[in-house]
């Protein structure tokens, strides 16, 4: 026998028992049943049930995998409208678009708000170089600009910044 993952169809019927037990708590106070008192308790654990059963649902979305993304960390996010993502410095083109659409869909929030108008959320990877010992500079290889009020944006713009490739440092061991 197969159960239903997906948590709405939990939610519903907790909503509904919850709602047959108000009304059998409804009817013990107006019948002045003994154990009245006790389907309040009822009545409320099952209140409390579905709530909880709808905030898990909430909060479980399935996470896409982007293929050829690699690994990145999360250097700074506004929590409104600006993120900086820093990966490896072993990088292509392709890797770098690959994580910033990966990104873009790991960063997406309904909470996020942008202050400045244009309802973009703006994603820059960054990985860092040492040009001599002892310095170190963030070198941004793109950047990718979503929608912050539609999930499934299909008007995302990434921008590579292919002219700083040749800032990167070579691989000795090929």
């Amino acid at each position: 026998m197969e159960f239903p993952t997906d948590l709405s169809t939990y939610t519903l019927w907790s909503a509904y028992l919850t709602v047959a037990s108000l009304c059998l708590t409804i009817v013990g106070f107006v019948l002045k049943w003994g154990i009245r008192f006790r389907l309040v308790g009822v009545t409320g654990f099952m209140g409390v049930l579905t709530a909880g059963i709808f905030a898990l649902g909430l909060g479980l979305y399935t996470r896409t995998e982007v293929p050829n993304a690699v690994r990145y960390a999360l250097v700074y996010d506004n929590g409104a409208n600006q993120a900086v993502i820093s990966v490896a410095n072993e990088v292509d083109p392709s890797k770098v678009e690959a994580t910033l659409y990966q990104a873009a869909d790991d960063l997406y929030s309904f909470g996020r708000v942008d202050r400045e108008g244009n309802q973009k959320l703006t994603v820059r990877l960054r990985t860092l170089v040492h040009p001599e010992p002892g310095v170190t500079l963030p070198l941004y290889l793109g950047e990718v600009k979503r929608s912050l009020r539609v999930r499934d944006d299909d008007q995302i713009q990434v921008t590579i910044f292919t002219d700083k490739f040749a800032q990167l440092p070579q691989n000795t061991n090929s």
